[in-house]
């Protein structure tokens, strides 16, 4: 594996951007606390394991290649993303009732899931970002999967720092006023994230 230091470097850079999972799990935190946030973020990257063996077994290569493949995946990936912007403006009546609802809290992991997963720029991503270390030399597979679990650890370790800071503010953060801003903001970052997704060319 070729300038490993330099993996981790660029790849604690790349986990840190600011993007749709670090607004999915603030939004995870500050409503349904601690526990939601962690089960989001489980999702978040055990979707990065799914595209890190995909990438070993040449299926990320083969949806690239694929131009109805990536344009299936990217679509429902889109329309799932927009999906979540729109219900951050859907006012509900009872919070309360909401965030007690044991299948809403279980449901964080998959959301979390799901949102990897069905987001082809991930699989691009991995597939892209991994060879660049790879060393031909020993066996290909093998280094991709180690490089891709590497990326995950890392992952989680900085989403489990991110989430314990968030849940700290998250009493201040639950007031009316900031809630509302929050939503909006989450919600429009979804959304444009989606929209961007599913106006991306294929390549």
């Amino acid at each position: 594996m070729n300038d490993f230091l330099t993996f981790l470097l660029l790849s604690l850079f790349v986990v840190m951007s600011p993007g749709i999972d670090t607004a999915l799990i603030t939004k995870r935190t500050i409503l349904q606390g601690q526990q939601a946030g962690f089960k989001i973020a489980l999702g978040i990257t055990t979707g990065c394991l799914v595209h890190t063996f995909a990438a070993a077994l040449g299926l990320s290569a083969i949806l690239m290649q694929s131009a109805l493949a990536f344009e299936i995946i990217k679509y429902v990936g889109a329309v799932y993303l927009i999906y979540l912007g729109l219900s951050s403006f859907i006012k509900r009546k009872n919070k309360q009732v909401l965030q007690t609802q044991p299948e809403v809290k279980n449901s964080a992991f998959k959301q979390g899931l799901l949102s990897n997963v069905l987001n082809p720029k991930v699989a691009v991503f991995f597939i892209t970002f991994l060879p660049q270390f790879v060393s031909t030399d020993t066996n290909t597979s093998l280094q991709l999967i180690l490089m891709g679990t590497t990326y995950t650890f890392l992952s989680i370790a900085w989403f489990v720092i991110y989430v314990l800071f968030i849940n700290i503010l998250r009493e201040w953060l639950m007031s009316p006023k900031v809630q509302s801003v929050i939503d909006k903001s989450t919600g429009l970052v979804l959304i444009g994230f989606g929209l961007k997704l599913a106006l991306d060319k294929h390549n």
